[in-house]
This record gives C-alpha cells, sequence and structure tokens, in this order.
C-alpha cells in the first residue's frame, strides 16, 4: 500500500449492512462480486497500490483478502460513505482521497481518470470534487434512486436532490444531470465532514452526503463524466444490472 503524502489513494466504500439492500457488496452480478466488478474498472486507471476497499465487515475483508484487493477495517458506526473514507484518511496518508462507491460496478475508468487530473490541478482552494453526467430519460429524472444536482453557472453545487429537479411549472422534464458516485476530497474537507459529528438537515432528509459539505458552506466543484451504467442500490437495480450486462 502506497503511504506517500504526494499521491492519490482511491477508497472504495463497501458495507455490508445496506439499508436498502443487505450484503448488495458481495452479491453475484456475472460471476463475479459487486464490489470486485466495481475494484477491476478502477484498475484499468490506477496501479492496485493505490486502491483500497474499506469495509466494516469481516466477510467483505476476507472476500478481499482471498481476491488480493487491499482492504481498510473502519467503524461499523460510519454514518455515511463517505465518513467511511474520512476514517481511512486517519489511517493513510495521500493528498487527495478519491472516493468510488462500491456499487458502481460499470464506472468508466476514463471518467476515473478525469477525477484524478482535477483533483491533482485543482487550486488550493478546492478540497472537494463531485461528478455528474446529463440524463438522458424521463424515468432517470422522475426515480428517486437517481440523485439530481444542482449546479452554479461557474461549476459549483448548489443543492443535490432525490426529487425530479429542475422542473418547470408544469412538472416537466426539460433538461437535468445526475450525479455520478465519484468524489474527490482533501484530508481537511474530509475532517471537517466527519467533525460534523451527525447529519446536516437536508442531508438526512434526502439521503444524499454531499449535502453535509454544501449545508456546512463548503464549496463543492462539480465536474462532468460520461454516465456509468447502473448503480445499484437495491436488488432491482441489480437484476437490471445483470441484464445490461448481458447485453453489452
Amino acid at each position: 500500500m502506497s503511504n506517500s503524502t504526494n499521491d492519490f489513494l482511491v477508497v472504495i466504500p463497501a458495507r455490508f449492512a445496506s439499508s436498502r439492500f443487505p450484503g448488495k457488496a458481495l452479491a453475484d452480478l456475472g460471476g463475479k462480486a459487486v464490489v470486485q466488478r466495481c475494484y477491476e474498472q478502477c484498475l484499468k486507471a490506477v496501479p492496485a497500490a493505490q486502491i483500497v476497499v474499506a469495509t466494516e465487515d469481516k466477510r467483505i475483508v476476507d472476500f478481499c483478502t482471498a481476491h488480493d484487493i487491499n482492504v481498510a477495517m473502519t467503524s461499523d458506526q460510519c454514518l455515511t460513505g463517505t465518513d467511511r473514507v474520512a476514517e481511512v484518511a486517519t489511517q493513510l496518508d495521500a493528498s487527495w482521497y478519491i472516493n468510488v462507491q462500491g456499487d458502481e460496478p460499470f464506472l468508466d475508468p476514463l471518467g476515473l481518470k478525469h477525477m484524478i487530473d482535477a483533483a491533482q490541478s485543482a487550486n488550493n482552494d478546492t478540497h472537494i470534487i463531485n461528478a455528474y453526467s446529463p440524463i438522458t430519460s424521463e424515468e432517470d429524472f422522475r426515480s428517486v434512486t437517481v440523485p439530481k444536482v444542482i449546479c452554479s453557472v461557474d461549476g459549483r453545487l448548489m443543492y443535490a436532490s432525490r426529487a425530479a429537479i429542475p422542473t418547470t411549472k408544469a412538472l416537466q422534464f426539460v433538461r437535468a444531470n445526475r450525479q455520478i458516485g465519484m468524489y474527490a476530497f482533501t484530508a481537511h474537507a474530509l475532517s471537517m465532514f466527519a467533525l460534523q459529528g451527525s447529519k446536516t438537515p437536508h442531508e438526512e432528509l434526502e439521503d444524499i452526503e454531499i449535502l453535509r459539505f454544501v449545508e456546512m458552506g463548503m464549496t463543492v466543484r462539480m465536474i462532468q463524466v460520461d454516465s456509468v451504467g447502473i448503480a445499484i442500490d437495491t436488488p432491482e437495480d441489480l437484476e437490471r444490472a445483470k441484464q445490461f450486462l448481458q447485453s453489452h
């Protein structure tokens, strides 16, 4: 495991006790675990030494160990994946922590490279970067499992919601962007996030952790990446992902 303070670390939070889909990290997707597919996508962009899975469960630790995947054991008290990344930041030093959700088995390696480039070229005032992509279907726009992001003209996150936003007076879908579960954080941002100690009001209401930074008054920079197939939030998503895998 690289421990240099000059580079970045890709952290894949993978919780076994997922509220909407317990055990999803190890769920079978075309003969491989969901978290394994996510890891293999990261491996197309980043050396194995700079990738670590962060979990609270020995079953995931054992799985990663058996598959030669770096793994860090974290508390089962972490409120969100970002809190889990913050805990990893206290164990392993890096300039940037790239958070890739363990439920994104179709993660685009080019998008990950784009995020790393954005982090490494960011100015000193930037501590948080998140990714988005345009929504192309009405179904995704209306879906509560697809968080929508609203950005300022200079690329800062203004709000994120599970509601169908932005919309017209007639509540029509005209254009919208979905949040991609990929972030870059400095250790400073992660420590501020964890020090909050509880979810902020809108973070808790929407169940979207990036809102904690916005509610704390911190700037979140947004970058556009290509869409990444299907994030796995529910057992139904897993079935859609299996069909997606067979058709690609």
